[in-house]
């Protein structure tokens, strides 16, 4: 039988039969013809035995046996790519949270403030009040107690800062969402890989380092001795310096040939990384500096100058001391508002955590053109157009802006020499 022709009313289609096996049931259909329309009955049996007879002899388990091998490669793959979404799930989990966590430790920062302050001003109305009132006692008693309140409140306020732990939050919550998206954009490459994935797990472990969640025990030091940047990223692996290019007048040189790389480019992204490193991070980090010994000053002045009004008005009313500890408590507690609010309202553990939050994103942005003029290989580095722009925007420039950077990649151009930024964006 050569085919089996099914007319319908529209058309016809030629179905072309199978020849069966031997020894095996022939398929039967029977076709009936009712005004002009032919009808196709054909059982279960027959329709798995035309599907079997599609399948010649053992090229069916050959077809079989190498769709299984196949799927194995595609398997961890997508093993790689489950683990992969896990983490961007996670990462979202920890943006909300800092995010979260952020806007509660604001709150802190603007009702400590604002509490202590009213402590400390209703106290120095009351010790001034305290000496001609017949109720001496109970005020300058009351006024002892909210100053010493205020005195400790001041205290704790000061060693964990809370401005700088909603700062810490705020930029936490800003690279977990970069991270997640980096993630979930390589979880839909078409080649997932377990460096992918051990790779987004050193960035989480990194990331949770720089910003951890609990205040107490493991909260970030508030007056460390030295300014260092803050590091959100892995370290990465040292390369064996033998197989690095030789220098060439002071400067490592390689072949730049190809891949978007042009040697004038290496020179441009040679001296951007000198100028970061001598201009741009070190100004953060003398500023960053300068807050946090103003910052330090401020932290014991405060509690300092309300305990001296407190224990100045346990005085209140004691013979001829009494009126001059009724105004060395009054102007004691008027001190220690003024340097809350200069400290809190200003803001200064925030401007702290962000001088040094900025100074961490210049060296990354170092550290990132660093690793790709360590590789040899232009094949294998990012294409050198692509970086170029990728700098050009996390710096704030235009492409041809970075080109003046050329000649600061000479050895004979000192730290010194250099007058110009590289970044424009902060």
């Amino acid at each position: 039988m050569e085919g089996l022709r099914l007319q319908s009313l529209g058309g016809a289609t030629l179905l072309p039969a199978a020849r069966p096996r031997r020894g095996a049931n022939r398929l039967r259909a029977r076709a009936s013809v009712r005004g002009g329309v032919r009808q196709l009955a054909v059982s279960i049996d027959e329709l798995r035995l035309a599907r079997d007879a599609v399948v010649a002899g053992g090229g069916a388990d050959g077809h079989a046996a190498s769709g299984r091998g196949a799927a194995v490669a595609p398997q961890e793959d997508r093993a790689a790519a489950e683990k992969l979404r896990a983490v961007a799930d996670a990462a979202a989990d920890r943006a909300e949270m800092h995010d979260i966590i952020g806007r509660q430790r604001d709150n802190w920062n603007h009702l400590l403030l604002h509490s202590t302050n009213s402590l400390t001003l209703a106290a120095s109305v009351m010790a001034a009040l305290a000496p001609a009132a017949p109720s001496v006692v109970a005020l300058k008693a009351s006024a002892g107690a909210l100053l010493a309140t205020a005195a400790v409140t001041m205290a704790a306020v000061n060693k964990i800062q809370p401005s700088q732990l909603a700062e810490e939050q705020r930029n936490a919550t800003r690279l977990w969402r970069q991270l997640e998206r980096d993630v979930r954009y390589a979880a839909a490459a078409a080649v997932v890989t377990d460096a992918d994935v051990q790779e987004a797990m050193d960035r989480v472990l990194a990331l949770d380092a720089a910003y951890p969640l609990p205040l107490l025990p493991g909260m970030l030091e508030k007056f460390p001795k030295t300014l260092e940047p803050t590091r959100w990223w892995p370290k990465r692996q040292v390369k064996n310096k033998l197989a690095q290019p030789k220098a060439i007048n002071g400067a490592r040189r390689g072949a730049t040939a190809g891949n978007g790389w042009t040697q004038d480019l290496e020179d441009e992204m040679r001296g951007i990384v000198r100028v970061l490193r001598a201009k741009d991070e070190q100004e953060y980090v003398t500023a960053g500096k300068l807050v946090l010994t103003l910052n330090r000053g401020f932290a014991v002045a405060g509690p300092a100058l309300a305990g001296t009004a407190a224990v100045a008005a346990a005085f209140v009313g004691a013979g001829e001391a009494g009126s001059w500890a009724s105004g060395a408590a009054v102007l004691c507690g008027a001190l220690a508002a003024a340097v809350n609010t200069v400290e809190h309202g200003g803001q200064f553990g925030m401007l702290f955590e962000l001088c040094r939050n900025v100074a961490g994103f210049y060296r990354k942005v170092q550290e990132d053109i660093e690793a790709c003029l360590d590789e040899a290989d232009v094949d294998r580095r990012e294409n050198g157009e692509v970086l170029e722009t990728k700098v050009a925007l996390l710096l704030g420039r235009s492409t041809s802006d970075l080109r003046q950077f050329r000649e600061m990649a000479s050895p004979s151009i000192k730290d010194d020499d250099i007058k110009d930024f590289a970044g424009k964006l902060f």
